[in-house]
């Protein structure tokens, strides 16, 4: 019989099996997982630079479960000791802005090999190429039913990530035996994901252009969620930080059926009173200055003269001639554009899984399942993510060290 089992070698998997040896080198540890090359979402995150975390990781960066269990679980691992523990692994870390942190190399294959080296080094045993179909509880242990031939163990992780990105190997199918194991699945959707837009829209034609801006996600008539962060125009409709954000409301009120739509402020903070009396005053003083050129001042050229389109204002109109009723048309574009976002890209282009396990059904402390003994269930198959910047995989880290603080706790 093995001694621990843990199904999948992704972030949370490798690490919870690192500190479990680190905790307690005489428990054998095995991971199991379906790829013959484990890691590859470790490989593409980041623009494949690995954001490993950031400088600042509270409970309020994460949706989700009850925030009271989430800030509990990060105090397994804080960011210090996650900086510290990738510094010990080889692997120095630098800031860039927004707190992101990056290995200095940035490359994700270093972060990969450093994790994949550091199990080797701990006494870890990596079974690649080999997919688990089925665990069953078994007297004081479990069988566990694999591509290569049934195995035993007394404790059984589950890491096997989401459903996004599932080109990597994430495609829910250990949510499904946590399922069967008889955890209750909070319904999942995509998070951290580009937003489509109603084609007839005007955003292929500035696909590319990337600025600041403020993205409301307003629910049954209520402002749910305010963001503010960079923004891309693609093809498609709008990516970048802000969108891929924005993205986890608007997936979850249109999984509940609730009246959900998207307006975007592209002068944040401002409001529309200080737009509007912004444009007065340029009237005042630049009475000859085209719309266009002063909106160019402040936005790219090529979405100055996009919204002036769709505002429906002729771009060759001097400020002392645009009328009230055309420049406060233009400050409702400019501060609470409708966006017709008609979907995500799916999980084929997400960053994250939102829902997943309910986080009531495991204890805090431990990572161990409240509903079935020996078992225990770690990062993105949880009903925890992270706003973009490094705090879903903060999430991997600190859930994989209190599941390896859990089975030190049960061996001793």
């Amino acid at each position: 019989m093995n001694d621990v089992v843990v199904v999948g070698a992704g972030a949370a998997g490798l690490a919870t099996a690192i500190f479990a040896r680190r905790l307690n080198p005489r428990r054998p540890v095995t991971v199991l997982d379906g790829a013959a090359k484990p890691g590859a979402k470790i490989l593409v995150s980041g623009g494949s630079r690995c954001n490993v975390t950031n400088t600042v990781v509270t409970e309020r960066d994460y949706w989700g479960g009850k925030r009271t269990i989430v800030r509990r679980v990060l105090r397994a691992l804080p960011v210090a000791a996650t900086v510290d523990f990738f510094r010990e692994l080889g692997v120095p870390l630098k800031e860039e802005p927004n707190g992101k942190l990056f290995p200095t190399t940035d490359r994700s294959r270093d972060v990969l090999d450093a994790l994949l080296r550091a199990a080797h080094e701990t006494g870890v045993v990596l079974a690649s190429s080999t997919r688990v179909h089925e665990i069953t509880p078994v007297g004081a242990g479990f069988s566990i039913q694999t591509s290569r031939g049934p195995r035993t163990a007394s404790q059984v992780v589950l890491a096997t990530g989401g459903l996004s990105l599932p080109k990597t190997g994430s495609d829910g199918g250990g949510l499904s035996m946590a399922q069967r194991l008889g955890h209750t699945l909070v319904p999942t959707t995509p998070a951290l994901a580009p937003l489509v837009v109603d084609g007839r829209w005007f955003h292929a034609g500035i696909s590319g252009v990337a600025h600041d801006a403020e993205l409301t996600a307003w629910v049954e008539g209520r402002a749910a969620e305010r963001i503010r962060g960079a923004m891309l125009w693609t093809h498609f409709g709008i990516s970048g930080p802000v969108a891929l954000n924005v993205s986890r409301v608007l997936l979850r009120a249109q999984l509940e059926h609730r009246d959900v739509r998207i307006t975007a402020n592209l002068f944040p903070p401002a409001t529309f009173e200080a737009v509007d009396a912004r444009w007065t005053a340029a009237a005042a003083s630049r009475p000859r200055v085209t719309v266009l050129n002063a909106l160019a001042e402040e936005l790219p050229a090529s979405l100055a003269a996009a919204l002036l389109a769709h505002a429906g204002i002729d771009p060759g109109t001097m400020l002392t001639a645009l009328s009230r009723e055309a420049r406060r048309q233009l400050s409702h574009v400019l501060t609470a554009l409708p966006v017709p976002v008609t979907g995500s890209r799916g999980y084929n282009y997400a960053e994250a899984t939102a829902g997943g396990v309910t986080l009531d059904e495991v204890d805090s402390g431990t990572m161990s399942s409240r509903k079935v003994p020996g078992l225990f269930l770690v990062g993105e198959m949880l009903d925890v993510d992270g706003r973009i910047g490094g705090f879903n995989f903060q999430w991997a880290w600190s859930s994989a060290r209190a599941a390896a603080e859990g089975l030190a706790r049960s061996s001793s």
